[in-house]
């Protein structure tokens, strides 16, 4: 749930010209259609608009989300249609992927020949590709930076990073790879260092940064005073440099990305909504380090959803890690447990908490007890 961070790029030229324009409400038997704008009125390039027609494209759904693009003098919707098709791209794909992302265009053939060279470096074949393609059309065709994109995907499989990795890196992570990679070097430096410094060994570190990588590639778009700052706010509230590592593995490097202003804000109203000291809260933290990630707005809303369920404070308490769930996930699953007659209310929150897997292993257990035993040779209680 943390990947939900992703930062989209501008693709290619004209990325200034992005401003989306009011859609007609034209037809896509509508060849030409003029859009006026606050400086001057300009008309929709007639033959891009057939050529996309000729290909199925629904040109209506341009106009209403990207109706720009149809105003540009010069475009490529044959060319990049003919590279979809060499990697194998059916008609059906091809307007798909041109319908939500229509920018791929104005983008020239040659760039898109060199990022399809890119991305072949981490593919397994054509095949991959496209389907990357077609899930991801506006990562693959914002085709800027493309040394640096080479460069860093070069520097990451040094690292040891698996191709499959640096896939997802390319269509949910791509704003790493606009970093100069003297940039990302530099930051895989300070995170071992800081890795380091904290007490990690040296023989597990590799591991341990691949894995941190894999997780959270959004690391590598911090500063080295961010990382350097929020080192020393913990250190200031009396955290161990073992425990500073543990927050830091469980957070998947996302502490990095708090500011400890934040941090300290949500730190403040759990200290108050458990009544609790500062040793006990640290071990609240350290137990649920969703606790400094959550804003104090999520928090609250979350510890009030549990309260409306006739859950105390006490029982969070002891499971903190409860808030890591939506109120929604936590009504829906209470109200499973309580038909099978277990009140949450009165026993704990172990079996509400946990993934959706472990729950439903956690609820088939309890439902398993709950049935009455069928035993084949007792007699039959009939009245005469």
């Amino acid at each position: 749930m943390l990947w939900k961070l992703l930062m989209r790029s501008q693709p290619c030229r004209l990325c200034s010209f992005r401003k989306m324009q009011s859609a007609p409400k034209y037809g896509p038997f509508q060849a030409s259609f003029t859009y006026t704008t606050d400086s001057q009125s300009k008309k929709e390039n007639k033959k891009t608009v057939e050529k996309l027609f000729k290909l199925s494209v629904d040109i209506r759904k341009i106009r209403r989300l990207k109706g720009w693009v149809l105003l540009e003098d010069e475009t490529y919707v044959e060319e990049i249609a003919n590279i979809l098709r060499q990697l194998g791209a059916n008609e059906t794909a091809v307007a798909s992927i041109l319908e939500r992302c229509p920018e791929a265009i104005i983008c020239s053939p040659t760039a898109v020949n060199t990022q399809r060279e890119l991305w072949q470096l981490v593919c397994k074949n054509e095949e991959e590709l496209v389907k990357l393609i077609e899930q991801f059309p506006e990562s693959f065709f914002t085709v800027k930076d493309q040394e640096n994109w080479k460069l860093n995907i070069q520097f990451f499989q040094e690292l040891g990073l698996k191709n499959v990795v640096i896939s997802r890196f390319l269509t949910t992570a791509s704003n790493i790879f606009h970093n100069p990679i003297e940039k990302n070097k530099q930051m895989i430096k300070i995170i071992q260092e800081s890795y380091l410094n904290l007490g990690g060994s040296e023989a597990n570190m590799k591991v341990w940064l691949l894995k941190l990588l894999s997780q959270n590639p959004f690391i590598l778009l911090n500063s080295s005073a961010a990382i350097k700052e929020t080192l020393e706010f913990f250190q200031e509230q009396g955290f161990t440099n073992f425990e500073i590592l543990q927050l830091l593995s469980k957070l998947k490097g996302f502490l990095f990305q708090l500011s400890p202003r934040s941090i300290q804000n949500s730190m403040s109203f759990s200290k108050n909504a458990f009544k609790c000291t500062d040793h006990d809260l640290k071990q609240l933290v350290l137990k649920c380090p969703a606790l400094l990630y959550y804003s104090v707005s999520v928090l609250e809303e979350r510890i009030q959803g549990l309260l409306k369920e006739g859950i105390s404070i006490a029982q969070i308490r002891e499971t903190p890690m409860v808030l890591e769930l939506t109120p929604q996930i936590v009504q829906y699953r209470i109200r499973k447990l309580n038909s099978l007659g277990y009140a949450v209310k009165d026993g704990h929150l172990a079996n509400v908490n946990g993934t959706k897997k472990e729950f439903e292993a956690n609820f088939g257990k309890i439902q398993a007890k709950k049935r009455p035993l069928f035993n084949p040779v007792a007699p039959l209680n009939v009245e005469e």
